[in-house]
């Protein structure tokens, strides 16, 4: 039972075959001669198909190898050689900040978390000065799935004529994001959150934001990345994206709740991580004086799968950087869990997903008392 759908997600049946026929598609895009044709048809179309997703223009779609490139192309593109600072949060994925402190012209202001998870409007309205040159957060946070007020922060930019840019990954597929509010500049979003393929995303860009390509070359999308683009990836993105016209939000809210629920019943000692407003799909909680790592160990054994916290730092058992930057306790982040739903898990496996805890919690808090 895989519960780890905020670090990867399985990939549809109508992706996989989606991309199969693709893989006669040879031509590059770029070639002026049929087989180029053919692949440069379906580029359009699959532009075509996410800019009417998102409600925008096709030419302000970008492909990418994922959210961390076009992370990377946004933060380091935007506002070239601008001197100031840059606003970001410590709730932030490091391909956030990781750019944003190599900007080497600009100084980052980090707005602190706190136990709601998010940051709020005034928090950010307090961090602009005059040198602000871009505001960078994420719309839902990986680990706790914790909404930012994004659209309210948006329309603050637009005020205050900054840019804006939006690490929507954790937010596709999990709540509406069309009509994008106007003082949203661009959005990165990767498709292996979608039931997509790994290794290719796209960004959003606003028309007519000047902008500095981080990967230079042939001049493919419009001069903004260079290289042939994944083709076969952008295909099965495209499918992914069209799967999300029925999405299963409120499916994926009765798990998360009903999981929250049944878990009050079995289990009285735990807390839900995060006190702001969730997206529907993220459950991040700390078990009462319980060794977290023990009982992903003891879960992953009975063939149950979640996580620490984000996946790319799940290599090091370092409690969670972004649990303790909202101010928790060290051994409250240490048994933190996060479980994270998709559309391809049921009602019968949170039933089996309670029951394994109800049993393993009690077994390690026993283990703990002797």
């Amino acid at each position: 039972m895989y519960f780890d759908n905020n670090a990867t997600t399985p990939l549809h049946p109508e992706v996989v075959a989606s991309m199969q026929a693709a893989y006669t598609i040879f031509g590059n895009p770029s070639s002026i001669h049929a087989e180029g044709q053919k692949a440069r048809t379906e580029l359009i179309q699959a532009r075509r198909t996410i800019a009417t997703y998102l409600g925008v223009q096709p030419q302000e779609i970008f492909f990418t190898s994922g959210g961390t490139e076009g992370l990377n192309s946004l933060i380091l593109g935007l506002q070239p050689g601008k001197k100031g600072h840059i606003i970001t949060s410590s709730l932030e994925h490091t391909a956030v900040l990781y750019p944003a402190q190599a900007r080497p012209d600009c100084e980052v202001t980090l707005i602190k978390g706190c136990e709601r998870g998010a940051v709020s409007v005034e928090q950010v309205e307090q961090a602009i000065t005059s040198d602000t040159v871009l505001i960078v957060l994420m719309a839902v946070n990986n680990e706790t799935g914790v909404k930012t007020p994004w659209r309210e922060i948006a329309a603050l930019a637009e005020q205050k004529n900054i840019p804006f840019i939006l690490d929507g990954v954790a937010l596709l597929g999990k709540e509406e994001i069309a009509p994008i509010p106007r003082g949203v500049t661009a959005i990165s979003f990767s498709a292996h959150k979608i039931h997509g393929p790994k290794g290719v995303g796209f960004f959003f860009l606003r028309a007519g934001t000047p902008f500095s390509p981080l990967i230079r070359g042939g001049g493919q999308e419009a001069q903004k990345r260079g290289g042939t683009e994944n083709l076969q990836g952008i295909i099965g993105l495209k499918k992914a994206i069209e799967m999300l016209k029925n999405s299963p939000f409120e499916h994926l809210k009765k798990l998360r709740d009903t999981f929250e629920e049944k878990l009050q019943e079995a289990i009285p000692l735990f807390h839900v991580n995060g006190s702001g407003d969730r997206i529907c799909n993220v459950s991040n909680i700390a078990f009462d004086g319980i060794d977290g790592e023990s009982l992903l160990f003891n879960l992953d054994l009975l063939g149950i799968q979640a996580s620490h916290g984000s996946a790319c730092s799940s290599g090091s058992l370092e409690p969670s950087r972004v649990l303790l930057s909202m101010g928790y306790p060290l051994p409250r982040a240490r048994a933190s869990i996060r479980f994270s739903f998709s559309r391809f898990n049921t009602l019968e496996e949170i039933d089996k997903l309670v029951a394994a805890l109800k049993v393993e919690v009690q077994k390690l808090t026993h283990h703990h008392a002797h």
